[in-house]
């Protein structure tokens, strides 16, 4: 399989996918998925990407994060994933590569595209048919947004609230509870491709903004764009040479998803 091709771009909000080796569930117990939240946590202190929300599964990681200076989520990334595996490993007695190759990113236009994305991330668990709501999965980034979660948090609520255009917490959490509440009402399960499988998603003027960037930066000639077919003011910027392709949602932790 060829490998996913990532494009690091300051000044932009990406969502970065990363599986586990072989789409393995290396992520199956809570106490793993605990240490990852752990190192993502240090990693925050340390690098600097504003997380803007955030899902760890069985066997693949989702993180929406606001990338200042180039650099920042790639050093996250390198931190976060390099401790997981070693501790893992360490504790294992294993040997061999905890994860599949390289994450994947994808640009976000921080419009109504970028809601979409969010609660897309954090519906991860419920189309997967482990919880109901996204608040009954401590590992991910609902519980900080709407604020039931306040300590060693991950998410940088102040810079969601402003992207948002909202005024306040208080309005970030009702307004991110009830975005979350419509989607249960209507496609909670429907699975979204695009968020993990292009190099930038959102309205045309965005997209052809990526495209020359990319092409005048990075010398990158083979982006195709399209359109989505139920959207026509979304637009997907793609890769053919390589796609990380979609994420195995068949989260099967039987009697051990709560360990």
């Amino acid at each position: 399989m060829p490998r996913a091709n990532r494009y690091h771009l300051a000044d932009l909000v990406w969502h970065i996918t990363h599986r586990c080796h072989n789409r393995d569930y290396l992520l199956r117990f809570a106490c793993d998925r605990k240490r990852w939240l752990d190192w993502m946590y240090d990693a925050r202190q340390r690098c600097g990407p504003s997380v803007l929300t955030f899902c760890v599964t069985g066997n693949h990681v989702h993180i929406v994060a606001a990338e200042a200076v180039d650099g920042q989520i790639a050093r996250t990334m390198q931190l976060v994933q390099g401790r997981t595996a070693q501790e893992y490993n360490q504790r294992k007695a294993r040997c061999g590569a905890f994860w599949q190759d390289r994450y994947h990113a994808t640009a976000i236009e921080t419009d109504a595209h970028l809601r979409r994305c969010l609660c897309y991330v954090d519906l991860n668990m419920v189309r997967a048919g482990v919880v109901a709501h996204p608040r009954d999965w401590p590992f991910c980034g609902y519980q900080e947004i709407v604020g039931l979660r306040q300590r060693k948090c991950i998410v940088d609520r102040e810079l969601l609230m402003r992207l948002l255009g909202l005024r306040s917490l208080n309005e970030l959490a009702g307004f991110y509870a009830a975005c979350i509440d419509e989607v249960l009402r209507t496609d909670a399960g429907r699975r979204e491709a695009m968020w993990t499988e292009n190099v930038a998603v959102g309205k045309p003027g965005f997209v052809d903004a990526m495209q020359s960037r990319l092409e005048r930066t990075r010398g990158l000639w083979n982006m195709r764009r399209s359109e989505e077919e139920r959207e026509q003011d979304t637009c997907m910027l793609r890769d053919d040479r390589a796609s990380y392709g979609e994420m195995a949602y068949e989260a099967v932790f039987g009697d051990e998803k709560h360990h």
